[in-house]
């Protein structure tokens, strides 16, 4: 909701930063709205909006020696208009500023600027440069009219383009920054200095690089190499460090139950289990013991590949609460895989006496009333359950232990929720994740945990054969797919697009489902995609884990998904439009059973470096994490944790690969600043991330 305005008459109030942005100068209620939409409320938060790139309008430049794919600023008096209908509706501008004609080619525009591009008056464009036709041209420059040419200068600095909004220009946006840099200079704070950080003060920098003066000083910002961006990169790293450091204590601030018996419930679980738990298993079971031994809640992150088995990490802290006469819920992001969690817990829990209870939305009215009464009075010590357990109405007795599986999937406000259904105590929290991320970004992402990391997978798992093949060997793959089924085996199909429209993607496994009936007579071909309900969703999988189906076509939606043992070969079409992450847990759904798997990447050439790139390493190794530190050296943070987790980081100028190697000495100030400076904390978290709550991970 825009802030109120003062009623007509009334003084506006005066200006600080801490003054909502509605009040700046030509911004009002409507721009307040869109600036809502990219976090700028207040004031000071437009100082830290930061330029995506710059554009150099400081000169002129003569016609005659511009070249193609150049930028430039020309002006020029304009010596002719027509309006063309050939094909598309075009307005055609020519000016010559004496050196030579350009054409400037408008597709959207209206009557009144038709007007105001008469022949006769001067025009200041910039744009790209390109070759049309004719010669020379500039296809919907930004441009300026006027009656005479001094009226037309240059601007004094390179120009800020920043990221924007529908509704907002940049022209609106720069000047609203101007504003809030004006009253920034009285601004003490901005310029106070922080004990352990070197270079020029926040304010100096904050100048630098909405302001920069010179080309050589773009050139250091675009290379990431001024001492501007260093500094307030250092400032956001700490200020996040900081930040989560907080969120740690605040968690941390409640008691919570200890589970002194954890070391006998791993013996326990180890005699029902049928197998042997790997030494990673043990270690990273040893650390969760030390953890519930503690009056202090538990915030463990445990990494581990697909089918290193974290979910026996997660048995023992719930056995743990459960032999304390305690409760322990493990949180999935499905129903069918709370289902699987369920089956599995279940049929290692029964010898021991416990039956873990589902809590599911699609439950019948009668279980699900059954299953929150137990849960009330504790008479349920062991829960497996989706999104519906943050309803209101799901209240636990005695909550000790909260497993969350597959992490990324839940936001912050529902951990918190977690959080605070353990009553007067605080829960242990166990966090898992199937996407390894390499220490030097999880030091950054995740400082408010404490990560374990299951390095090894169990004896017995087939190792997946990774296959590369051109687009053009389709039917050799088909053949293989069509002999695999006929022996009972079952495969997998996976569908992708370059749009990222789950409608499109829809239509594409549609039409990709239709095609394989056709192509393979006799074969039952499922379908699931992320158009369908969720029911209609669960009854495919649990059709194609029954074996009612041979082929499932999927898009990426099964790349979170159930255990299908019989499913040995997975078929990934269009590999190349993938990241590897997302590659590396679509070919975890292989694999799960003794058969030898394969996963077949078929790929639409020609392909491009990065792309050669991810299709070598996924036929090179299935070590996880070797995977994921492959994949930010390729694309980076954003892609690996998914666009949420990203913007949860909500880091404007640091980036936690590029600059890893500045955290390990900020991880040691931000203790110092909080032991010593706690003033200079808050005030840094507040500039930088606001309420600490925002990085909460679940």
């Amino acid at each position: 909701m825009a802030a109120a305005r003062p009623a007509s008459g009334a003084p506006r109030p005066a200006l600080t930063l801490d003054t909502e942005a509605t009040f700046l100068k030509g911004a009002g209620p409507a721009v307040a709205m869109r600036l809502r939409t990219l976090g700028l409320v207040r004031v000071r938060d437009l100082l830290f909006h930061l330029p995506l790139r710059y554009e150099d309008r400081r000169a002129h430049q003569a016609v005659a020696r511009l070249r193609i794919g150049q930028e430039a600023l020309v002006r020029g008096r304009i010596v002719g208009q027509d309006l063309r209908f050939a094909g598309r509706r075009t307005l055609r501008v020519t000016i010559d500023d004496g050196s030579g004609p350009l054409l400037l080619r408008f597709f959207h525009f209206n009557d009144a600027q038709r007007a105001q591009l008469a022949s006769g008056r001067w025009l200041q464009a910039f744009g790209d440069v390109r070759a049309g036709s004719g010669g020379l041209e500039m296809v919907h420059p930004q441009y300026r009219v006027a009656d005479a040419p001094e009226e037309l200068q240059p601007e004094a600095t390179l120009t800020p383009i920043y990221p924007l909004t529908t509704g907002l220009t940049q022209a609106r946006l720069r000047l609203l920054i101007e504003q809030t840099l004006a009253l920034a200079a009285r601004d003490a704070d901005l310029a106070r200095a922080l004990p352990g950080l070197d270079g020029p003060d926040t304010l100096a920098a904050l100048h630098a690089i909405h302001q920069p003066k010179d080309d050589r000083d773009a050139q250091r910002l675009l290379a990431q190499t001024h001492p501007a961006q260093q500094r307030l990169k250092c400032e956001e790293l700490l200020a996040h460090q900081l930040s989560l450091r907080v969120l740690r204590q605040r968690q941390r601030s409640r008691p919570s139950p200890r589970l002194p018996d954890a070391a006998r419930a791993t013996a326990e679980l180890q005699d029902v289990l049928g197998f042997a738990m790997t030494g990673a298993q043990r270690r990273v079971i040893a650390e969760v013991c030390r953890d519930l031994g503690a009056a202090q809640p538990m915030l463990r992150l445990v990494q581990g590949d697909v089918g290193s088995g974290k979910t026996v990490v997660a048995a023992v802290a719930m056995l743990a609460a459960a032999r304390a006469g305690l409760q322990a819920v493990l949180l999935a992001p499905t129903e069918l895989l709370a289902e699987q969690h369920q089956r599995n817990l279940e049929r290692w829990f029964a010898p021991l006496g416990f039956a873990p209870v589902l809590l599911a939305n699609k439950l019948k009215k009668a279980r699900r009333e059954a299953a929150l009464a137990a849960i009330a009075d504790g008479s349920a010590a062991l829960v497996v359950g989706t999104h519906a357990v943050f309803q209101d109405e799901v209240r636990f007795h005695r909550l000790a232990v909260v497993v969350v599986d597959e992490q990324h999937r839940f936001g912050v406000q529902q951990r918190l929720a977690l959080r605070d259904k353990g009553g007067a105590w605080a829960p242990h929290q166990l966090i898992m994740s199937a996407t390894p991320i390499p220490r030097t970004l999880a030091q950054t992402v995740y400082a408010d945990l404490d990560v374990s990391v299951i390095d090894e997978l169990p004896p017995g798992r087939t190792p997946v054969q990774t296959v590369v093949l051109s687009n053009e060997k389709r039917d050799e793959v088909l053949a293989r797919i069509g002999e695999a089924c006929r022996q009972q085996r079952q495969a997998y199909w996976v569908c992708t697009l370059i749009e990222e429209s789950e409608e499109l993607d829809a239509e594409a496994a549609e039409a990709t489902a239709t095609r394989l009936r056709a192509e393979l007579p006799g074969v039952r071909v499922g379908l699931v995609h992320g158009r369908m309900k969720g029911e209609a969703k669960d009854e495919q999988m649990r059709a194609f884990k029954d074996g009612v189906t041979q082929l499932l076509v999927a898009t990426t939606v099964i790349e979170v998904g159930v255990d299908v043992p019989n499913a040995s070969i997975m078929v990934i079409e269009n590999a190349e439009r993938l990241g590897l992450s997302q590659l590396h847990q679509l070919r975890g759904r292989v694999g799960r059973g003794s058969e030898k798997s394969q996963c077949v990447l078929l790929y639409q050439g020609p392909l491009g470096e990065a792309a050669r790139a991810r299709l070598e390493t996924m036929r090179a190794t299935t070590d996880g994490f070797a995977i994921a530190q492959r994949d930010l050296e390729l694309r980076g943070p954003g892609e690996l944790l998914g666009r949420r987790q990203t913007g949860e980081i909500g880091m404007k100028l640091a980036d936690p690969l590029r600059d890893a190697a500045l955290v390990p000495p900020l991880q040691q100030l931000a203790e110092r600043y909080l032991e010593r400076e706690p003033e200079l904390a808050k005030l840094l978290i507040a500039r930088w991330v606001g309420d600490p709550d925002r990085y909460a991970r679940v």
